[in-house]
């Protein structure tokens, strides 16, 4: 089932607000399950009114019996009960969840009524034993149509499924058939099991409202497939409501960044707010485009962002294997147009990973690079010495951080070209710079441990000016790096290669590699996800 998001960025809703709306259902379903009570009534009314017609006229003609005046007039207030029933949800002004309060009470009211019937119009138990009484109906009706809680229809279901027993003891003293406690159990049991069973449809539609609250806070998108679930949340192929275009939605709910307090969900919200304006004006090609943002009522951070074609450079080499030095610079090179547009606004990355950097096909181009997932950029020291002292879960990947971001948190651009270096390691060798059990160790031989040159871990030839170039980024000190990524992007157009890597060899590869991606009318819903969501950091 599609899932419908609605259009504007919204701001955070107040903690009143929050709790006051997250137990409810959302006002479109809850009017409509409300006017569905109102035709319930008008069929209550209707039942009872045959009963009536039956048990004044049919039943003593049919068997030559006298009219008994206690059922005919139990079943007159009945329909009298169902008519004032139909004429409150119908025209009062109270509010929706008020006439579901009094639709529990008139459910309950006609399980009693059933029970009186079957009280007064009782056979022997004996040959009551295979029978089930009309109350299992309307319990599991009044299951799927009253849009209450499931622990308050399962408070009136059970109070409903007692009224056969209660009712039958009742007639105890005027010398009725009545049962031991044992057969009583067994006799109306049935009446307990569609107690239980009715809380089902409550709890399905409980569901379906939250999932509609959600979609209705998000915009115009529906959610057509769960694509993935990471560290931070949930990434989602969504389509437009009005546009022919498809999009990538991701949710970020605070608490899995290490909020735990509202203080701290409001403070990562309202950064969330303004990286996601940072990164919307960044016009790179090769940054992932962010077409909306904003927070839901239930302190979800949404971005909406550009549907990819292709894999991330993590899952590409683990299923290619390293790749080849030319087709290395290749992506590298795109990988520095994007990181220097950010760089020149004031934006560190902080992430810079295999997993956030996608390799697509758009349109007619190959190996085409998209930067994914500035969500953990930075405009400031001071704010990134706060966020890495909340956490290290929020801070980055502990396989790709800068020895200074480990260290005091304080970092700058040649933290992003650290983290370069790492990757183009990764491609070049199919392996991390350092390996370790923990993320502690991990981080004690960035700090301390050199790297091993990766033409000793790879079997591919490696230019020496390559390699040379992604030691430079892995040193220790920011000092000794490259100082930009446009003298990276120089750099890797000196190394000397036999042969580039163009557009013309990506396709080729694709062609080879990836057949059912490499035409535009390919499509494939599992494979055609940006990767949008960072992975579990430990």
């Amino acid at each position: 089932m599609k899932r419908v998001i609605a259009p504007h960025r919204r701001t955070v809703s107040s903690t009143a607000d929050t709790r006051h709306s997250s137990g409810r259902l959302p006002a479109t379903l809850l009017s409509d399950q409300v006017r569905r009570l109102a035709i319930c009534a008008a069929v209550g009314a209707g039942l009872w009114s045959f009963g009536l017609v039956m048990d004044s006229t049919l039943r003593p003609l049919a068997l030559g019996t006298a009219r008994s005046t206690r059922p005919l007039m139990l079943e007159a207030v009945s329909i009298a009960l169902s008519a004032a029933m139909w004429l409150y949800v119908r025209f009062s002004s109270h509010h929706a969840q008020t006439k579901v309060h009094v639709a529990l009470l008139y459910y309950v009211l006609n399980a009693a009524g059933v029970a009186c019937l079957n009280s007064w119009t009782a056979a022997p138990v004996v040959a009551m034993s295979s029978l089930l009484s009309w109350n299992a109906v309307v319990i599991l009706v009044a299951g799927m149509i009253i849009p209450a809680s499931p622990g308050r229809i399962l408070a009136a279901s059970l109070l409903a499924a007692s009224a056969d027993p209660v009712a039958r003891w009742l007639t105890h003293p005027v010398g009725g058939d009545v049962p031991s406690a044992l057969h009583t159990l067994v006799l109306y049991l049935p009446n307990f099991a569609c107690a239980t069973v009715a809380m089902l449809p409550s709890q399905v539609l409980q569901r379906l409202g939250q999932t509609l609250k959600q979609a209705q806070d998000l915009g115009s998108y529906h959610l057509e497939e769960l694509l993935g679930r990471g560290g931070m949340g949930e990434v989602w192929r969504a389509s437009h409501r009005l546009l022919a275009r498809t999009a990538a939605v991701k949710l970020i709910r605070p608490e899995l960044m290490g909020a735990s307090t509202v203080q701290e969900s409001d403070a990562l919200i309202v950064r969330f707010h303004r990286e996601a304006e940072a990164t919307a004006a960044l016009k790179s090609p090769h940054t992932i485009r962010l077409f909306d943002f904003g927070v839901t009522d239930d302190r979800t951070f949404y971005y909406v962002m550009e549907l990819l074609t292709g894999r991330d450079l993590e899952s590409l080499v683990r299923t290619a294997g390293p790749l080849p030095a030319e087709r290395v610079i290749f992506l590298l090179k795109q990988v520095c147009h994007s990181l220097a547009e950010a760089h020149a606004q004031g934006l560190v990355h902080r992430d810079v990973t295999p997993r956030n950097i996608y390799v697509c096909r758009m349109g007619l181009d190959y190996d085409f690079v998209k930067v994914l997932d500035f969500g953990l950029v930075s405009q400031s020291a001071a704010v990134t010495r706060t966020l890495v002292r909340a956490g290290s879960s929020t801070t980055g990947t502990p396989a790709f951080m800068a020895p200074e971001l480990i260290l005091d948190g304080v970092v700058d651009q040649r933290a992003d070209i650290y983290a370069l270096g790492c990757v183009a390691y990764y491609l070049l060798t199919g392996e991390l710079v350092f390996d370790a059990d923990t993320p502690m160790k991990m981080f004690m031989q960035h700090v301390q441990a050199e790297p091993m040159p990766p033409s000793l871990r790879s079997e591919l030839p490696i230019p020496s000016a390559l390699e040379a170039l992604v030691l430079a980024c892995l040193s220790k000190h920011p000092a000794s790096r490259p100082q930009s990524v446009a003298d990276v992007s120089n750099r890797l157009d000196a190394v000397v290669l036999q042969e580039r890597w163009s557009n013309e060899s990506a396709r080729r590869w694709w062609n080879t590699h990836l057949v059912d991606l490499a035409t535009p009318e390919s499509y494939r819903p599992g494979a055609l996800a940006a990767e949008v969501l960072s992975p579990s950091r430990s």
